[in-house]
């Protein structure tokens, strides 16, 4: 065998471990076949380090590694090791030790390395063996390593379940993925060519349809199981005593992202709600489906006719995007209980493996996290991507287990992100193109909202509540966001709805009545100060300018406007004898309607509201009443007369239909997003000074540290919205 260093005789095993890890960062190099790396991968769990020791530990090696190669050859014992662990059944602990010895290892040096490199100097990893290395028979020399381990992590993950004593290596090998993909948080936030992603894209690359499946689905259950372990088992094996863990050692600082098991096992915060492996396999889960490698279109390169491309060569080079095989994967996903791929008898449609999971199960995951982001984003994935899931949970007759959750956290929006609205905004638009979903709502009846504050909601029906929440998010907006795109899909989601409106509530009536005021004074407000610009006579382009955007502003009310009376039309038109309380609200508070009567965008509209309000308005004329008008007599009178309603005079309109695509480059949002998500919702850390895929305010923050949430930025405006109106 190979060198191997000499360690002093009847030395304690934390005087061993330090010398070996010194040794391991050190100058000399150990070919691969050394005992030094048995050695180093069978050390006990008992030897804690302080953050400066890591760091100076971390700072050596890579100053060595470019000789010794250590970070490729500890890479590679870790595939081994999980090669020995995925093909031994039964495998003893020891075996397991080893490979989280070298999880834990090469964790905190990749991490280190990341977070101390620019992405176009990650040469720096060396990831090959030196030409004059003795290969090993089980290495073969035209495979690359990052290719190897992702091969071997995807694949233990992928085939050997979680138990009391995987459940670590299961945990471990999730934090190393999210290590080694991590690479992308020093990328720009628009991913480009010259991107440095090795690990990623060799996850990217695995030709083997059943192993991405089968990964997609692990990191599902993962998250649907919440898979524990007894704690008097986790230290029985990764501890000595009642001591804290070895390798975590390497971690504290440096690659905090080691420590996660050990933190999370011992806390006593109340965290312990929160599942750590189940977390972590969601976040790589929506790192992976989110990737997306942007390639150059070689064939539009123009040859070189000199050393410099001419300006005409340049022009013609164009990029691309490759295919994700994890999205797919997440896309092709059927139901465990009923896989309609065998019901046609069919091969499905991705040529390959389906992933079958329990679509109940995850229906009630996610009904009871949605208050995670992390969860959002996962639904919205679903949703959006998945026909078959969104299928499942339009046919659920207890929607309200995924609605509430979603309802509530719209009723909360100031103290939730911005982008956190816009995904649970999204997913009820996604939803609301079904009409059945729009029907079913309206029929299922809540018996009390306790967490709304305002009004008291009493045997108020989900459809109301839904209509409720979404006026209340507008006019949110108005004060405090003043964002386009969420005005746009509240609309674009009460349209869909208004044709299916079913006993609307009296409160929900009356707020769709005032969304239509609410937008009206700030068009009137808009119409006014365009109007005094417009009287002042400066001639400066400055104030052109001023003017050309208070029109455009002004141009965007009066389509949200429209799109409101077109809610009322289709209410009326559609759904007219079911909702009493929407003809009262409209009577109640018809002279809002008057100053638009004549507007040229609104005539037509209009026209229909007033016969409406003609005809109830003539029928209370004509009622003999002994005393005042109440509420309930007006109402019952509307309820009377409904049953005579025949839509005279009515003018149809198409109906409004709002869709929701993804637009053309949804990677510059979501890449971002997921990363921020991962920072903000996971123990993992890393060196914000490092960063550039999102800003991050470096003065609130000198270090991202574990538990802790960073200080960053909002993303700016969020434009992968696209919404599409059906003639």
């Amino acid at each position: 065998m190979g060198a191997v260093p000499s360690t002093p005789r009847h030395s304690s095993s934390s005087e061993t471990a330090e010398y070996l890890i010194a040794t391991f960062v050190g100058e000399k190099s150990f070919p691969l076949d050394s005992d030094f790396w048995q050695k180093l991968l069978e050390l006990p769990p008992s030897l804690r380090w302080p953050a400066h020791r890591v760091r100076q530990a971390c700072n050596l090696f890579t100053q060595n590694n470019c000789c010794t190669r250590h970070l490729a050859k500890i890479l590679i014992h870790l595939a081994w090791c999980l090669q020995e662990a995925t093909q031994t059944s039964g495998a003893p602990s020891a075996v397991y030790m080893k490979a989280v010895n070298a999880v834990y290892i090469s964790s905190a040096f990749l991490k280190y390395t990341f977070e101390n490199s620019q992405s176009e100097n990650l040469a720096q990893l060396y990831l090959s063996l030196d030409e004059n290395e003795a290969i090993h028979d089980e290495f073969v020399t035209d495979q690359s390593i990052e290719n190897l381990v992702m091969h071997n992590v995807l694949g233990f993950i992928a085939s050997v379940d979680v138990s009391p004593n995987t459940y670590l290596l299961h945990q471990e090998l999730v934090s190393f993925l999210l290590v080694a993909m991590s690479t992308q948080l020093l990328s720009g936030p628009t991913p480009g060519p010259k991107d440095v992603n090795p690990f990623i894209d060799a996850a990217m690359s695995q030709q083997e349809v059943l192993l991405v499946s089968s990964v997609v689905r692990r990191l599902l259950l993962n998250y649907i199981t919440r898979p524990h372990v007894p704690l008097s088992r986790a230290y029985s094996i990764f501890s000595e005593g009642n001591q804290p863990g070895v390798l975590e050692r390497v971690g504290s600082a440096a690659a905090s992202i080691v420590l996660l098991p050990f933190n999370y096992l011992a806390s006593s915060n109340g965290e312990g709600s929160r599942n750590q492996l189940a977390d972590s396999s969601l976040h790589v889960l929506l790192v992976l489906i989110h990737y997306r490698k942007c390639l150059v279109n070689e064939e539009s390169i123009t040859k070189r006719s000199n050393e410099s491309l001419t300006s005409d060569s340049v022009s013609k080079v164009s990029t691309y995007f490759s295919d994700n095989p994890y999205c797919k994967a997440l896309e092709n996903a059927r139901d465990i209980e009923f896989d309609r791929v065998d019901v046609e008898g069919t091969a499905s449609a991705n040529n390959g493996s389906v992933v079958r999971l329990p679509f109940a199960s995850l229906f009630d995951t996610l009904g009871m996290c949605l208050a995670d982001e992390a969860a959002v984003l996962l639904l919205y994935s679903l949703v959006q991507g998945n026909s078959d899931f969104l299928e499942y949970v339009l046919v659920r007759t207890d929607l309200d287990m995924l609605l509430m959750p979603i309802l509530e956290t719209l009723y909360n929006a100031s103290r939730k992100t911005s982008n956190q609205i816009y995904m649970l905004l999204i997913i009820l638009l996604i939803l609301s193109q079904d009409s059945s979903f729009s029907a079913s709502i309206h029929k299922m009846v809540l018996p009390a909202v306790p967490w709304y504050k305002e009004h008291l909601l009493h045997q108020t029906s989900l459809g109301s509540l839904m209509v409720i929440i979404l006026i209340r998010t507008v006019q949110y907006n108005l004060s405090k966001l003043r964002d386009v795109y969420l005005h746009t899909t509240c609309l674009a989601t009460l349209a869909n709805m208004a044709p299916h409106v079913h006993r609307l509530s009296a409160y929900a009536s009356q707020r769709l009545v005032s969304l239509f005021y609410m937008l009206s004074r700030k068009y009137n407000k808009l119409a006014e100060l365009r109007d005094e610009k417009l009287h002042i006579k400066m001639n400066s382009i400055e104030q052109d300018n001023l003017t050309d955007d208070m029109s455009a502003e002004l141009q965007i009310y009066t389509d949200f406007l429209r799109i409101v009376l077109e809610i009322l039309n289709a209410v009326l038109t559609y759904a007219l004898p079911r909702n009493p309380e929407v003809i009262y609200a409209i009577m109640h508070r018809q002279e809002v309607f008057q100053p638009f009567k004549n507007h040229p965008r609104f005539n037509e509209l209009l026209e229909n509201i007033y016969t409406v309000l003609d005809f109830f308005n003539s029928r209370m004329d004509a009622q003999r009443l002994d005393g005042e008008w109440s509420v309930e007599k007006v109402l019952q009178l509307i309820i009377n007369h409904c049953r005579s309603w025949r839509g005279e005079g009515m003018k149809m309109f198409t109906q409004l239909h709002f869709s929701y695509e993804q637009e053309s480059h949804p990677e510059e949002f979501f890449i971002p997003y997921v990363w921020q998500l991962v920072i903000s919702r996971s123990g993992f850390s890393f060196n914000p000074s490092a960063i550039s895929l999102f800003p991050v305010d470096l003065h609130a923050n000198k270090e991202i540290r574990d538990g802790e949430e960073p200080n960053i930025r909002p993303n700016g405006d969020v434009n992968e919205f696209n919404l599409h109106l059906d003639p």
